[in-house]
């Protein structure tokens, strides 16, 4: 904790349309206004942190008109944003974000994890709710910047890091059923430990169902998540942590959860593993860890890493395929893979009243070139 005097600079740089001065400006870092924070916040023992619960001091703002454009972002102290009630984000949930995680390595510098991908998946998932459009790679820089600054908050321990929240919401005033052509932006950072603390029960559920074809599934928005919740409150009631999601008449494995699904099966060739997955056919999230992994299973140089040669497979498969592997001994580990969970063990799956009991720990080399022990590719990008 201490305190310092509030200060606020600007970064020297352009706005707006060069060839067209009258046309909306877009998303520009270089004009980031910076105020510190006067106070700072005490550092919270890593042993009583909770997802998203913390948060450090500063978070970075910019809205968006659409007259004007995007305004210069703003690095601020982190506090309560005010907003109208008849914005469209409270009234038809015109709202996208993503998840990202700082590391601190062991040179002491701050680590993002692919974030070029997250901003991508971020300019996809704003043009999907028809929000206005925003430049991925400018809202990189600002990330980076509001990293430097609260790096303090980054814990040094294996396991932990900064979790990074950037936000766009739709903020067109009135009711009428309509594209918001005004927003905010806003990215907020908060320091978290392992989110499972041992392997994960799944609940297979084709009931509900979490994404349809043509639907938003494949992007990262809002109005995915809260009606996942009552299926998950009864999984639990039901004694598991989470839900695995089936979908069709032949309850085809899609997510767990929040999270990307693999299984590692033994082949019958006995050339090494298959590690599978769903195919991206829009109803599964592109996550970045997901990617990670498949690029890892296809990599011979990771294979001898790890002295196991793996096939990684995009592919169809349901619950009966499921049971068949773990009836044959073959299906070695399901994982639960996501930015808050990395690579999550899963123990047992809940279906039609019986369990299937799975083997296996999880796969840890993801979290080694997250924080920086191995260099990998360039996919750990440093804030500083």
């Amino acid at each position: 904790m201490g305190d310092r005097n509030s200060i606020t600079s600007t970064a020297p740089g352009q706005t707006g349309d060069s060839l067209n001065p009258g046309s909306p400006v877009a998303l520009d870092a270089s004009k980031l206004k910076i105020t510190l924070a006067q106070t700072l916040k005490p550092l919270q023992p890593i042993e009583t942190l909770r997802f998203g619960q913390t948060f450090s001091d500063h978070m970075v703002v910019a809205t968006h008109d659409p007259e004007k454009g995007w305004s210069a972002p703003e690095l601020k102290p982190y506090g309560p944003i005010t907003l109208d009630p008849q914005c469209s984000c409270f009234q038809y949930g015109g709202n996208v974000f993503e998840g990202m995680k700082a590391y601190l390595g062991p040179d002491g510098k701050a680590r993002l994890f692919r974030p070029d991908m997250n901003m991508r998946r971020l300019e996809k998932s704003c043009a999907r709710l028809a929000l206005p459009p925003i430049d991925g790679d400018a809202v990189l820089e600002l990330i980076k910047r509001l990293v430097d600054v609260d790096k303090r908050w980054i814990p040094k321990e294996s396991g932990y890091s900064l979790y990074i929240r950037p936000t766009v919401i739709g903020t067109r005033p009135g009711l009428g059923l309509t594209p918001s052509d005004h927003a905010m932006l806003y990215v907020i950072a908060s320091p978290t430990g392992p989110y499972f603390a041992k392997p994960i029960s799944l609940l297979a559920v084709s009931e509900n169902v979490r994404a349809w074809p043509g639907g938003t599934g494949g992007h990262k928005v809002a109005s995915n998540y809260s009606p996942g919740f009552l299926p998950q409150r009864t999984a639990v009631e039901k004694g598991y942590d989470q839900i695995l999601w089936l979908f069709g008449d032949d309850r085809r494995v899609t997510e767990a959860g929040v999270m990307n699904f693999f299984v590692v099966v033994k082949r019958d060739d006995e050339d090494g593993v298959d590690l599978i997955t769903a195919p991206l056919d829009g109803t599964i999230l592109p996550g970045v860890t997901r990617a990670s992994c498949l690029a890892l299973a296809s990599d011979p140089e990771f294979h001898q890493e790890i002295s196991m040669r793996l096939h990684p497979q995009e592919m169809v498969y349901t619950m009966s395929d499921l049971a068949k592997w773990s009836s044959e001994g073959k299906l070695l580990e399901a994982l639960a893979i996501g930015t808050v969970a990395i690579v999550g063990p899963c123990d047992r799956i809940g279906y039609e009243g019986k369990d299937i009991v799975i083997p296996g720990d999880g796969l840890g080399p993801i979290l080694d070139i997250q924080e920086g022990r191995t260099e990998w590719k360039g996919w750990g990008v440093v804030c500083a």
